[in-house]
C-alpha cells in the first residue's frame, strides 16, 4: 500500500471519527438544552412560591413564581434536583427522561436548616449553643385569644403562663425558669423587631411572624442588664419578593361561663340567718339586736314557707351572658428584588360574659425594604395600636379596699328577694356586704384606652465584602386614660372623702404617658474568604442606647351629685369638686451598652460562642453605674464525626454547654437619689409647700442585680428527622437581689437594697415525632414538659420576712412566707384540726369548760379563752406547747408546681386538619380565699350568702329546727352533729389554714380546632389560592380536684411574693369560633 492509499484511508477513517464526535456533541448539546419545568404545591395541594431549585452538583437554579410555578434548563439529561423551602423538607428528584415534574413538599417544622431569630443576628437551628426555643405565627394564629401571650400555654418548655382571671384584660404572667427576681417584677424581656415592650397586650398575632424564648444566659447576656429573667423576642412579618398575596383572616364565636361558686338555698341561707341571730344574741360574742332576723324573714314558726324555694342565681345573672368574640384581618404582602411590602390590618372585638365588660382592639401595621443598591438597603415599620376596655376585672388590684371586688357582692349577696334587705338603695341597713350585684357592677365602673404608636427605621451597608453596617433607629409612644368611677355603693365613697362628699359618687381620672428612644448600630463580619472551608468565624460588635420616660397625670372628684352614673361623671366632671391632682413625673431612664460576639465552627462539627455586654444605667451612681455580662458556650456535633456519618438514621446528635451573667434593673427610676412629687398639700417644717419626697428612702449604694447561668443541652433529630428534640438541665442563681426593704422608724416606708439570693434549678424536655407523613395525609406529636425547683438562698440580714395578701383586709395579717432554703410562693397559715366536738368540754353551770389536755385555740379565734363552745374550728399545736397562738402558723402550701408542660396533636388527612393542644401541671397548691371569705359569718357577715359547704347537714348546728331554739344540752348537741363534717361558720374572724390550701393539679386541654381547606382545582377557578374553614372550641376542658373555679388563677398580681391566690376572680369561659382564611 503506497503512502496515498495509506493517506486516503487514514482520512476516511479522521473524518469518521471527526463525523462521529460532531454526531455526539449534537446530541449531548440537544441534551444540555432540555428545558423542565412543573409545579411545586405542599401536601394539602397548596402551591408554594420562592421554592429554590438546584441541579445538584452545579450552581444552576431556579425558583418558583408565586403560582407555584417553575422552569430550569439542565446541562445534564441524568441530573438529580434539589427541592428545599424553610419550613419544609428537602426533596431530590431525578430528571432522565423527563420534562415536567410537579413536586410535593411536606412541612418539617423542626428543620434542622430553620433559621432561628437570636439576639441582634440569627442561627440556624442546628447550630445553636444556647437554650433557644421557638413557635410560629401560624402556630399563634390557630388559638384565638385576645392576649396573643395566652396562646403560648404550655407550648413552650419551661415558660409557665398564667392569667389572672378570666376578663379579656386580664394580666398574664410570664415566667421563664421559674424567675430570679424577688420583689421585683420577674417577667421576661419582651423585644419586637429589636424594640423593648413593656407587654403582648396590645399586639396582634395576625402580624406575628415567629415568637423565640431565650431561657439561658448563653443566649440571653447579648441584652445584659434585661436578660436576667428571659427574653422573648417577637419577630413581625415582612414584605417578600414576587406577586402581590392579600390573605384574609375572620372567626366569629360564642362564650359562656364554665364554673361558678355554689352557695346556700333560700332554704339553708334562711335557717343559717336564724340561728346567727339567736348566736350574736345569746352574748358569746357579737351584740346583735334580736329581731334581725324576724324584721326580714318572718317568725321561726313560718321558716317552712322558703322551703323548695328556688332561689336568684346571681352569678349567672352578671356573668352568665352569652359573650361574642369577632376577629377580622387583612394582610397584603409582595414587592420586587428592589422593594417589598407587608401591610396588616387588624380588628378585635369581644362582649364579655360580664354585664359591662367588653374588650375592642385595632392594629394597623406597614413594613417598607428597599435595596438601594447592591451594598446598601433600608427598611421602615410603623406600627399603631388602639385599644378600648370597658368594665375591666372584677378584682382590681389597685384598689383601696378589696371590698370593692365585685365578685364578693355577687356570691354573697341574699338568694331571695327580701324587702327592705334586697334593694338598690344601701341605706336602709347599713351593711356594706348586702349591696345589690347589679349596682355594684355600675357603681364599680371602668374604662381604659390605650393607645400605641411605634415606628423603627434601619439601615444597613455592606462596607465591604462580608462586613455589614446597620443602623437601627426606633420611637415608641404609649398612653393610656383611665377613668375609674366610684358609686354610692363603694367602700371607697364610703371612706375616702370626707365631710358633706362622703358617700357620695367620686371618680379617678388617670392620663398616663410612656416614651422610649432607641438607637443600635451594629458591625458583623464574616471571615469566610479568610479562614477556609474548614472554618467559620463571624463576630459582631454593638453600642445602643435606650432613653425611657413617663408622666402621669391623676385627678380626683369626689362629690357628684348622687344620681350620677359612670357616664354623667366622665362627661360632666365639672358637677364633682375637684380633691387633687397629681403629677408623677419621672426622670429618664437611660442605658447607655456596648457589646459584642463571636461565634466559631470548625467543620460544622465543634461550635463554640463568646458574648460580652456592658450595660451603664442611669438607676445606678456613678460607682455602681456599669454591669459586666460575659457569657460563653460550646457545642459538639457528634452526628458530624466519621464515626457516626455512616448511621444514616441520626440526622442531628448534639450537646452543647453554656455560663453566662445577665442583670437587673427592673426598680423604679430615682431610688438612689432623693424625689420628691408634687401633691396639693404638703408641710415641711410648718411650711406648705407643692412638692413632697417620695415615700422610699434613697439608697445610693444600689447595684446591678445578676443571674448566672450554667446549661447543659442535647439536641437531636433520628430517622429523616421524624424524631426530634432537646433536653436541658440547668441551675441560675440570683444575687444581690433588689428588694424593697421596710424601714420602720425612718419616716419612710421602704427602702431598695441589694440583698439575698435565689437559687432555680430544673429539668426540661422537648419531644417531637412524626409517626406519619404522607402526601394526602399525615400525624405528629410535640410533648414538652419542665420541672423547676426554687430556693431563697440568703435574704440578708433576715432569715425571713411575711407577706399579705390583703384580701381581708387586716383580718388574716402575713399569709405567704419569704423564708431562708424554703421557695417563693410558701402559703404560710395554720394547720386545721376539724373541729371541738362535745367530748372535748366539760359542761359545768350551763357552760363549756375545754377539757384538760385538750389544746385551746381561744387567743385565735375568739380573742379570749372563755368562749370556745362546741362546734368551734379546731387548729393544730405545731410547736407543742398546749395553745395554738402566731407561733403556730407554719408553711402549708406552695404555688410552684413540680413539674408542668403541654403536648399538641396534629393531624391532616385529604383537606382535613385537626389540632388538639394540652397543657398541664402537677404539684402546685392554690390559696382558695374564696372558701374561706364564703364559709365565715364574723361580725360585719350577717345576711350574707355562705358556699355550699356551710348548707344543713354538713356544717355544726346548735338549732333545734323542731323548737327553733338554740340546743345547749351535751347529749341532745352531740346527737345533732352526730352526721355532720364541717364546723360552725360563726366565728370573729377569718382564719387561713390548711383547709383552703388545694392541690390545682389539672390536665386541659386547651384548644381543639378542626379544619377543612378546599381542593385547589376548585379555588383556582375562583382565583383564590386557599380557602379553609375551622371550628375552635377553647378550654374545652379541665381535668382537676380542684373545687374553685379554676386551678389556673392569681389574683394578687400586683404582689410577685403571693401568687396563686383565688379571690373572687372573674370567671373563666369556654369559647367556641367558626373562621376562615382565605388567600388570594
Amino acid at each position: 500500500m503506497n503512502f496515498k492509499d495509506l493517506f486516503n484511508k487514514g482520512a476516511n477513517c479522521c473524518f469518521a471519527v471527526v463525523f462521529l464526535m460532531c454526531l455526539l456533541m449534537s446530541n449531548q448539546m440537544n441534551a444540555q438544552a432540555v428545558t423542565l419545568e412543573g409545579t411545586v404545591k405542599d401536601a394539602a395541594g397548596l402551591t408554594l412560591p420562592g421554592v429554590n431549585i438546584l441541579e445538584k452538583g452545579t450552581k444552576n437554579g431556579a425558583s418558583t413564581d408565586f403560582d407555584g410555578r417553575y422552569k430550569i434548563k439542565l446541562s445534564n439529561p441524568k441530573a438529580v434536583l434539589t427541592f428545599s423551602f424553610i419550613g419544609f423538607k428537602t426533596k431530590e428528584v431525578g430528571t432522565e427522561g423527563k420534562t415536567k415534574i410537579d413536586v410535593i413538599l411536606t412541612e418539617d417544622s423542626n428543620s434542622l436548616n430553620e433559621v432561628v431569630v437570636i439576639g441582634y443576628g440569627t442561627s440556624k437551628k442546628s447550630d445553636l449553643t444556647g437554650a433557644v426555643s421557638t413557635i410560629s405565627g401560624n402556630d399563634l394564629k390557630k388559638v384565638p385569644v385576645a392576649n396573643v401571650a395566652e396562646a403560648l400555654t404550655g407550648r413552650i418548655a419551661g415558660v409557665q403562663v398564667t392569667s389572672s382571671e378570666g376578663s379579656p384584660d386580664a394580666d398574664i404572667r410570664i415566667r421563664v425558669r421559674g424567675g430570679g427576681s424577688l420583689t421585683q417584677d420577674a417577667s421576661p424581656l419582651i423585644i419586637v423587631d429589636g424594640f423593648p415592650i413593656n407587654n403582648m397586650n396590645d399586639i396582634s398575632s395576625s402580624d406575628i411572624e415567629s415568637m423565640t424564648v431565650l431561657k439561658d444566659a448563653a443566649s440571653t447576656a447579648i441584652y445584659g442588664s434585661r436578660g436576667a429573667n428571659g427574653v422573648i423576642l417577637i419577630t413581625t412579618k415582612s414584605g417578600k419578593d414576587g406577586k402581590i398575596a392579600v390573605n384574609f383572616n375572620m372567626f366569629y364565636g360564642m362564650k359562656k361561663m364554665v364554673n361558678e361558686i355554689d352557695v346556700l338555698s333560700p332554704e339553708d341561707y334562711t335557717k343559717w340567718q336564724y340561728e346567727y341571730a339567736l348566736l350574736s344574741q345569746s352574748g358569746t360574742k357579737v351584740a346583735s339586736d334580736p329581731s334581725s332576723y324576724t324584721k326580714y324573714f318572718g317568725n321561726w314558726q313560718d321558716h317552712d314557707m322558703y322551703k323548695g324555694l328556688k332561689g336568684n342565681d346571681w352569678q349567672k345573672q352578671i356573668f352568665g351572658r352569652t359573650g361574642e368574640v369577632q376577629s377580622r384581618d387583612l394582610g397584603i404582602r409582595g414587592g420586587t428584588d428592589k422593594l417589598n411590602y407587608n401591610f396588616n390590618y387588624a380588628h378585635y372585638d369581644e362582649k364579655a360574659i360580664m354585664i359591662g365588660s367588653n374588650y375592642k382592639r385595632n392594629n394597623l401595621a406597614l413594613a417598607l425594604k428597599s435595596k438601594i443598591t447592591d451594598k446598601i438597603d433600608v427598611g421602615f415599620t410603623v406600627r399603631y395600636s388602639d385599644t378600648e376596655i370597658d368594665g375591666g376585672g372584677v378584682n382590681e388590684q389597685n384598689e383601696k379596699s378589696s371590698s370593692d371586688s365585685r365578685m364578693r357582692t355577687i356570691v354573697g349577696y341574699a338568694p331571695l328577694p327580701v324587702a327592705g334587705l334586697t334593694s338598690d338603695d344601701v341605706s336602709g341597713d347599713g351593711s356594706d356586704v348586702l349591696v345589690n350585684p347589679l349596682r355594684s357592677i355600675y357603681d364599680n365602673n371602668r374604662q381604659q384606652f390605650r393607645k400605641n404608636f411605634n415606628m423603627l427605621g434601619s439601615f444597613g451597608w455592606e462596607l465591604v465584602d462580608n462586613l455589614k453596617l446597620k443602623v437601627d433607629l426606633g420611637l415608641d409612644n404609649f398612653n393610656t386614660l383611665d377613668y375609674r368611677f366610684y358609686g354610692r355603693s363603694t367602700y371607697y365613697v364610703a371612706n375616702a372623702p370626707v365631710g358633706p362628699l362622703q358617700g357620695m359618687p367620686a371618680m379617678i381620672m388617670s392620663d398616663g404617658k410612656e416614651k422610649r428612644f432607641r438607637n443600635a448600630n451594629t458591625l458583623n463580619y464574616d471571615f469566610k474568604k479568610i479562614m477556609g472551608e474548614n472554618h467559620h468565624l463571624t463576630a459582631l460588635l454593638g453600642q445602643e442606647n435606650i432613653t425611657y420616660t413617663t408622666n402621669t397625670v391623676t385627678s380626683t372628684i369626689h362629690g357628684y351629685p348622687t344620681f350620677f352614673d359612670f357616664e354623667k361623671a366622665k362627661n360632666l366632671t365639672t358637677q364633682g369638686t375637684p380633691q387633687s391632682i397629681d403629677n408623677y413625673y419621672s426622670p429618664d431612664d437611660r442605658l447607655l451598652s456596648f457589646f459584642g460576639r463571636a461565634n466559631y465552627d470548625y467543620k460544622n462539627r465543634y461550635i463554640l460562642s463568646a458574648t460580652f455586654r456592658a450595660d451603664g444605667s442611669s438607676k445606678f451612681l456613678e460607682q455602681n453605674r456599669w454591669g459586666y455580662f460575659p457569657a460563653f458556650a460550646a457545642g459538639w456535633k457528634i452526628s458530624e464525626e466519621r464515626f457516626l456519618k455512616s448511621k444514616t438514621w441520626i440526622d442531628l446528635l448534639k450537646v452543647r454547654a453554656s455560663y453566662g451573667e445577665a442583670g437587673n434593673n427592673n426598680i423604679p427610676v430615682g431610688q438612689q437619689v432623693q424625689i420628691f412629687q408634687s401633691t396639693p398639700t404638703t408641710w415641711i417644717n410648718g411650711v406648705t409647700s407643692i412638692w413632697a419626697p417620695s415615700k422610699t428612702m434613697p439608697n445610693p449604694d444600689l447595684k446591678w442585680e445578676t443571674t448566672v447561668t450554667q446549661n447543659i443541652g442535647l439536641d437531636f433529630g433520628f430517622f429523616k428527622n421524624r424524631l426530634s428534640g432537646n433536653f436541658d438541665v440547668y441551675k441560675n442563681i440570683t444575687s444581690d437581689l433588689l428588694i424593697n426593704f421596710p424601714v420602720p422608724g425612718s419616716g419612710y416606708d421602704y427602702q431598695y437594697r441589694n440583698m439575698g439570693e435565689t437559687q432555680n434549678t430544673g429539668f426540661e424536655a422537648t419531644i417531637n415525632v412524626v409517626a406519619i407523613e404522607k402526601a394526602k395525609y399525615g400525624l405528629n406529636f410535640s410533648f414538652n414538659m419542665a420541672v423547676n425547683k426554687n430556693r431563697i438562698n440568703s435574704l440578708g440580714i433576715m432569715n425571713n420576712f411575711g407577706q399579705a395578701t390583703g384580701w381581708a383586709s387586716s383580718q388574716i395579717g402575713d399569709d405567704y412566707l419569704i423564708a431562708l432554703n424554703s421557695s417563693l410562693g410558701s402559703m404560710y397559715g395554720y394547720k386545721n384540726d376539724g373541729r371541738y366536738e362535745v367530748s372535748d368540754f366539760d359542761y359545768v353551770g350551763g357552760k363549756y369548760v375545754l377539757k384538760s389536755g385538750v389544746v385551746s385555740t381561744a387567743t385565735t379565734l375568739v380573742g379570749d379563752g372563755s368562749s370556745l363552745k362546741p362546734g368551734d374550728m379546731k387548729l393544730k399545736d405545731v410547736n407543742g406547747d398546749g395553745k395554738v397562738d402566731l407561733n403556730d402558723k407554719t408553711v402549708i402550701g406552695n404555688y410552684n408546681p413540680k413539674s408542668s408542660g403541654g403536648f399538641v396533636i396534629n393531624g391532616n388527612a385529604y383537606g382535613f386538619d385537626l389540632m388538639a393542644a394540652f397543657n398541664w401541671s402537677i404539684g402546685n397548691d392554690i390559696y382558695n380565699a374564696d372558701k374561706v371569705e364564703f364559709s365565715t359569718a364574723n361580725a360585719s357577715g350577717q345576711y350574707k350568702n355562705l358556699n355550699s359547704t356551710m348548707a344543713d347537714g354538713k356544717r355544726w348546728t346548735n338549732l333545734d329546727p323542731v323548737s327553733g331554739q338554740l340546743v345547749t344540752d351535751p347529749v341532745a348537741l352531740a346527737s345533732l352533729n352526730a352526721n355532720t363534717t364541717m364546723w360552725s361558720p360563726y366565728m370573729r374572724t377569718a382564719i387561713f389554714t390548711d383547709w383552703a390550701v388545694e392541690d390545682a393539679s389539672f390536665l386541659r386541654l386547651n384548644t381543639l380546632t378542626l379544619g377543612y381547606t378546599a381542593p385547589q382545582m376548585f379555588t383556582s377557578k375562583l382565583g383564590v389560592s386557599k380557602l379553609r374553614f375551622y371550628l375552635t372550641a377553647s378550654n374545652v376542658f379541665v381535668w382537676t380536684k380542684y373545687s374553685g373555679s379554676d386551678p389556673e388563677v392569681s389574683t394578687r398580681r400586683k404582689n410577685p411574693l403571693t401568687p396563686g391566690v383565688d379571690s373572687s376572680p372573674y370567671p373563666r369561659s369556654r369559647q367556641m369560633v367558626f373562621g376562615m382564611n382565605l388567600n388570594f
